[in-house]
C-alpha cells in the first residue's frame, strides 16, 4: 500500500457519490471541493424525479446548510458558478438497476468517466421495514457494483458500511472481510433471492387481509426484519442487510478494487468544516437531550462499557485517505474500522458527566421560559434492572388502569391505550438498542493504523486528513462541541 498524496490523487478524477444529500456524504463532498477544487466532477446520486429536482434538493439540503460556510465565503457570488462546474446533482435510486438513470447519453458519460465509485446510501434505522432495508441495503450495493462494473476507468469502489455487521460478538472485532457465498447460493440457509421472495409473499398475504391498515403493514415488515436478522444472528435490521450488502461486493467484486470502510457510531465534527456541526438524531444524542429537557427518569446501560464513536470529519477524511492509498489496485479487498473503541476507548459513565456537567452550566430552557435543572440521574445498569424498575414504574399501573378501565365501561380507553402505546415503544427501542448499551465489543484498526501512518508521513497533508481519535479528548469534546452541536442543529 502506497500513497503518494491525497490532493494528487483528487486533481482532475471523477467520482460518482451515492446517498449524496445524506450526513456523511454532504461532509464528504464539501471536503473535496474545499481542500482540492481541481476535482473535475461529483456526480451526486439524489433521489428525485429529475435532474432539476436533484439540483434544487442538493442545494436545499447541502449547500444552504451551515455546512458550506467556509465555501460561501471563499466564493461568494461565484458559488454558483463553482459548483455547476465540479458538480452534477443526478436524479436515481441505487434499489434500480443502472442505478434508476434514465436518459442513455448520461449514463454513457459516467461510465465513460467515473474513477472512482463512493456508496454511501443506506437506512441507517435499526427498525426499518425488512422491504426497504433489503432493497437499499443489499441490493443496493449489488445494483451499485454492477453500475461500477462497466465504467471503464474504475479505479475503486469505496463501500461505507458499518463496523456493527459484526453482530453482538464480545471480544475484539478483526478488520475481516465477509467472504460468505452464503449468501447468494443459499449455504447454511441464507440466501438473499429467499429473502427477498419472503417479503413478497409476507406482502401478498397482508394485502389480502381487509382489516390491514399502513400502519399494520409497516409494523409487520419490521418485525418480518427483526425475525430474519435473529434467525441469522444479528441483532436487528439494519446490520442484518449491510452484512449482506458487504457479502455481495465480496462474492460479485472480480478484479474490481474495493474498499469496505465500517464506521462506528458516527457523531458530530471535531474540527472540519467547523466543529460540531451535525445532522439528524444520533443514537446517542436522543438520550442526552431528552435528559437536558428533563424528560429522562434514567439512563440504561453498564456504566463500564465502551461505547464507540467517532466524529463524522474523522470518518469523511479516512474514506479520502483509502481511495487515494488503493485506487488500481487490482483484486484488492481492504476493510477498515474507523472507531475509537482500541485506539481511545470512550465508557458510557463519561458520556453521562459530559451530559451532566454540560446542562448543568447550560441549562435547557423549557416551554414556561424557565431553565431546566438536570440532577444526577438513576443508572440502570443491567436489563434485570431495567425490567424491575420499569415493571414497578409502568407494567403495573398500566396493568391497574386495564382493571379500572375494564371495571368502568372502557371510561379510560384514550387514557389506557396511550399509555400502552408508549410503554410497547419503549420497550421495542429498548430491545433495538440493549446490544449496544451493554457493548462487550472492540474493534480492531490495525488496517487504519496502518493508513493513518501514511498520512503522518506527508507532512503537508498530516493535518489536512486526520482521523486518529487518540487526539481527542472525550470531555472536552462532548462538553464543548458535541452537545453544543447537537441542541445548536438537531434539538433548537
Amino acid at each position: 500500500m502506497e500513497l503518494n498524496g491525497v490532493l494528487d490523487f483528487l486533481d482532475s478524477k471523477t467520482i460518482l457519490i451515492t446517498g449524496a444529500t445524506g450526513f456523511l456524504a454532504k461532509i464528504f463532498v464539501e471536503k473535496i471541493l474545499r481542500v482540492q477544487p481541481n476535482v473535475k466532477k461529483l456526480y451526486l446520486l439524489v433521489r428525485a424525479t429529475d435532474a432539476k429536482s436533484a439540483l434544487q434538493r442538493f442545494n436545499a439540503e447541502a449547500v444552504e446548510k451551515d455546512l458550506f460556510n467556509i465555501l460561501k465565503e471563499k466564493y461568494g457570488t461565484n458559488l454558483q458558478s463553482f459548483l455547476s462546474e465540479k458538480v452534477t446533482p443526478v436524479a436515481g435510486d441505487i434499489t434500480y438497476e443502472n442505478l434508476g438513470l434514465k436518459d442513455s447519453s448520461l449514463i454513457e458519460e459516467m461510465w465513460a468517466n467515473i474513477d472512482v465509485v463512493v456508496n454511501v446510501a443506506a437506512t441507517t434505522n435499526f427498525d426499518e421495514r425488512y422491504d426497504m432495508a433489503l432493497a437499499l441495503n443489499t441490493f443496493g450495493a449489488k445494483n451499485v457494483i454492477n453500475f461500477a462494473a462497466k465504467c471503464v476507468k474504475i479505479k475503486l469502489l469505496l463501500h461505507v458500511s458499518t463496523a456493527y455487521v459484526a453482530g453482538e460478538k464480545p471480544g475484539l472485532i478483526l478488520e475481516t472481510p465477509y467472504h460468505l457465498g452464503k449468501a447468494l447460493n443459499g449455504a447454511h440457509g441464507l440466501d438473499i433471492n429467499t429473502e427477498k421472495k419472503i417479503i413478497e409473499e409476507r406482502l401478498k398475504e397482508l394485502s389480502y387481509d381487509d382489516t390491514a391498515t399502513d400502519k399494520s403493514i409497516t409494523l409487520a415488515m419490521k418485525d418480518l426484519g427483526i425475525e430474519r436478522a435473529n434467525k441469522f444472528g444479528w441483532p436487528n435490521t439494519y446490520v442484518f442487510t449491510k452484512a449482506l450488502g458487504e457479502m455481495i461486493l465480496g462474492y460479485l467484486k472480480g478484479n474490481m478494487p474495493l474498499v469496505i470502510l465500517r464506521p462506528t457510531i458516527i457523531t458530530s465534527t471535531y474540527k472540519e468544516p467547523f466543529p460540531g456541526w451535525m445532522e439528524g438524531i444520533r443514537t446517542i444524542d436522543s438520550l442526552a437531550v431528552g435528559y437536558g429537557k428533563g424528560q429522562l427518569s434514567c439512563f440504561l446501560g453498564d456504566p463500564e462499557s465502551v461505547i464507540d464513536v467517532i466524529p463524522a470529519d474523522m470518518v469523511v477524511n479516512a474514506m479520502i485517505a483509502t481511495m487515494a492509498a488503493h485506487a488500481n489496485q487490482p483484486s484488492c479487498e481492504m476493510i477498515y474500522h474507523v472507531g475509537s473503541s482500541v485506539s481511545n476507548p470512550l465508557k458510557y459513565k463519561s458520556i453521562q458527566q459530559s451530559g451532566y456537567d454540560y446542562f448543568s452550566k447550560h441549562p435547557l430552557i423549557n416551554k414556561d421560559g424557565k431553565p431546566v435543572i438536570v440532577s444526577e440521574i438513576k443508572v440502570l445498569n443491567s436489563m434485570a434492572s431495567f425490567e424491575r424498575y420499569f415493571s414497578l414504574r409502568y407494567l403495573l399501573p398500566l396493568q391497574g388502569l386495564h382493571v379500572v378501565n375494564s371495571a368502568l365501561c372502557h371510561a379510560f380507553n384514550g387514557t389506557y391505550s396511550n399509555l400502552k402505546r408508549k410503554t410497547n415503544f419503549v420497550l421495542r427501542v429498548v430491545e433495538l438498542y440493549k446490544p449496544y448499551l451493554f457493548s462487550k465489543s472492540f474493534f480492531d484498526d490495525m488496517n487504519t493504523e496502518k493508513l493513518r501512518q501514511l498520512i503522518r508521513e506527508n507532512k503537508l497533508e498530516a493535518d489536512m486528513f486526520y482521523f486518529d481519535p487518540k487526539a481527542i479528548k472525550w470531555d472536552v469534546y462532548f462538553e464543548h462541541t458535541h452537545l453544543p452541536g447537537a441542541v445548536k442543529y438537531v434539538f433548537k
